[in-house]
């Protein structure tokens, strides 16, 4: 044992010492001490810019983080309208909901001092209730070098330019097991995606199934809400990927890809076996104008309701313009095929080459039928309203896209200049540099503005289609060759628009061209073919703008009749229409099942 030595004895006493000493208090110990700069305090968080998506609270271990509607906000697109309540008496200042945070819109002062005599008080929206803290510029922030979210897609294998060029093989291939988990693993089940689609999709809910690697559930999703998910994953527009959190930050979720993976699992022999739809007959009967993604999605869901469902079908096969608008290198047929396949399989019957107005009248279908739903799409080209384009060398870009989908030759030649600047635009361009044209695309417009799908404009100019913007046409000749044409445009000049759209372009006249082409394809917009509808009908529909006028569940106001599809709503695309074909099923059943009308 060690030797005490003397000062070890006497050093307590040393302690009394302070006894005789005058106290000593500090009157504001909070304001002389304040939080090191990135201290994590009092949470902070800019209502603005938060989405609402919740990645706060569920990443909360302590459940200190409870999503809450807040007073005049209200859920909109891209935002479900509910803000993140704080519960203090559980948070432990982790700030992992500040490093999760799809938007940065969360962060934490430095503020750590906070007296009240009500514990409620301890339970906060920041942002919402206002708190001394919220102008702090100091605290803590996610490092703007490091997020806990993956940020970044996987690079997905596709055919360069010139090999697309040599076929109309599939341009993109898709993802493999590895990219397609590692995709589906940047999900964070925020559910926003689901209300900006227009079937509400479960997308969180599929995703998670590819995580899981169980695709049979995930074929179960899918066709619980959209009966053409094989094709939806190759030409949706995914509206839903333009609102997914992660593009705050990042880029956005492959929604369209990842639905794709799932029905690529899945051979087409065993869709019947997995999705086991079993039918109970109730006798009624319905009738279906056109065989296209509106219609076919109201066969689909009348059917599972037991419908007796007669669809009527002008072309040799079924599809519309998934079929004879969308070229095999987006949209194989067997993909396409896979879905109609498989309504069909349910018992839904197709009338083909059956046009309504000609070898069956419409009131037929009316009188024999319990309803009508129609949507026959937006198959007449528009006109471009300048002399001369009724030229036998003025072909429609519809028109060549269904010659090619038929395996006929549109007859473009060599030289061949596309009038548009939308996805039929596009499509007619790329169609014809395969079959081996020199293609010119002429806008009137910036391309910023065209209304194609961005991916299809770059793929397009990766294909050595030349873009000419800010054109617009103004006459169409004859040209010295019966097998060319002739055109004049004129450069156009953007000017801002008093009313805050978008800038028009306005010609100048002392900026005129002259060029000659084997073919000028127009492809400017289509409208609607409503020559079918016996006079009385017609006279009940109300349409605008050529858009019918419909209810909620597509009810018009003759209820029997139901319309869908690009004729009645405003964005004209394969999803919209399919969602456009559950809502009237729903519509049908209420009316016939339970003697309702719609709202």
């Amino acid at each position: 044992m060690p030797k005490m030595k003397l000062k070890d004895i006497i050093s307590p006493f040393y302690v009394w010492q302070r006894s005789f000493e005058k106290p000593y208090t500090n009157n504001k110990p909070i304001d002389e001490r304040p939080g090191a700069p990135s201290y994590r305090g009092f949470h902070v968080n800019d209502i603005e810019k938060c989405v609402g998506c919740g990645t706060c609270e569920t990443i909360c271990m302590n459940n200190a983080i409870d999503m809450v509607p807040v007073e005049n906000l209200t859920a909109q697109v891209g935002d479900s309208g509910l803000r993140p309540r704080f519960d203090y008496g559980r948070c432990c200042w982790c700030a992992l909901c500040v490093d999760i945070c799809t938007t940065s819109s969360l962060r934490m002062s430095n503020e750590y001092a906070w007296v009240t005599d009500n514990p409620d008080d301890f339970r906060f929206t920041p942002g919402v209730d206002e708190k001394p803290w919220d102008d702090h510029p100091l605290g803590y922030r996610r490092d703007p070098d490091y997020s806990l979210l993956k940020l970044e897609r996987p690079a997905m294998t596709m055919l360069s330019a010139e090999e697309g060029l040599n076929s109309f093989d599939e341009v993109v291939h898709g993802f493999t097991p590895e990219q397609a988990i590692v995709e589906a693993s940047r999900c964070v089940e925020c559910n926003i995606c689901v209300a900006t689609c227009p079937a509400h999709m479960n997308i969180p809910g599929y995703i998670k199934t590819i995580r899981e690697q169980d695709f049979e559930q995930g074929l179960r999703l899918l066709y619980e809400t959209n009966p053409f998910s094989s094709t939806c994953g190759r030409i949706c527009t995914h509206r839903c990927e333009d609102d997914c959190v992660i593009s705050h930050l990042g880029k956005p979720l492959a929604i369209r890809w990842l639905k794709r993976y799932i029905t690529d699992q899945i051979p087409a022999e065993k869709y019947q076996q997995i999705l086991q739809h079993k039918i109970t007959e109730n006798g009624k009967k319905v009738a279906i104008v056109g065989a296209g993604p509106g219609g076919l999605s109201a066969a689909y869901f009348l059917r599972l309701k037991g419908y007796q469902v007669s669809v009527y079908e002008s072309a040799e096969k079924a599809g519309g313009m998934l079929r004879y608008g969308v070229p095999t290198y987006r949209l194989p047929d067997d993909a396409l095929d896979k879905d109609i396949d498989y309504i069909l399989s349910l018992g839904v019957s197709i009338h083909y080459q059956t046009t309504v107005g000609k070898e069956i009248d419409f009131q037929v279908l009316y009188d024999e039928n319990d309803a009508v739903f129609f949507s026959t799409g937006l198959n007449v080209p528009s006109g471009l309203r300048i002399k001369g384009e009724d030229h036998p060398r003025v072909l429609s870009g519809l028109q060549v896209l269904c010659d090619v989908a038929s395996q006929r030759d549109p007859g473009v030649g060599k030289k061949v200049a596309v009038i548009g600047g939308g996805n039929v635009a596009m499509d007619a361009a790329r169609v014809c540099r395969r079959i081996g044209a020199e293609v010119t695309i002429l806008y009137r417009r910036r391309i910023e503005d065209m209304p194609a799908d961005p991916e299809e404009i770059e793929e397009a100019q990766a294909e050595k289609c030349k873009f000419v913007t800010q054109a617009i046409p103004g006459l169409i000749e004859k040209a010295k060759s019966l097998k060319q044409v002739v055109i004049q445009w004129g450069e156009a000049e953007m000017v801002a628009d008093d009313n805050g759209g978008r800038p028009r372009p306005v010609l100048q006249e002392d900026k005129m061209h002259t060029d000659s082409y084997d073919c000028i394809i127009s492809a400017i917009g289509q409208a609607g073919n409503y020559s079918f509808l016996p006079e009385d009908i017609k006279q009940q529909l109300v349409s605008q703008r050529g858009k019918f006028t419909v209810s909620n569940h597509q009810q018009t106001s003759n209820t029997k009749v139901f319309i869908g599809g690009d004729i009645a709503n405003k964005t004209a695309d394969a999803i919209s229409a399919i969602a456009d074909g559950q809502n009237a099923a729903i519509g049908i059943d209420e009316v016939l099942s339970l003697g309702m009308g719609t709202k």
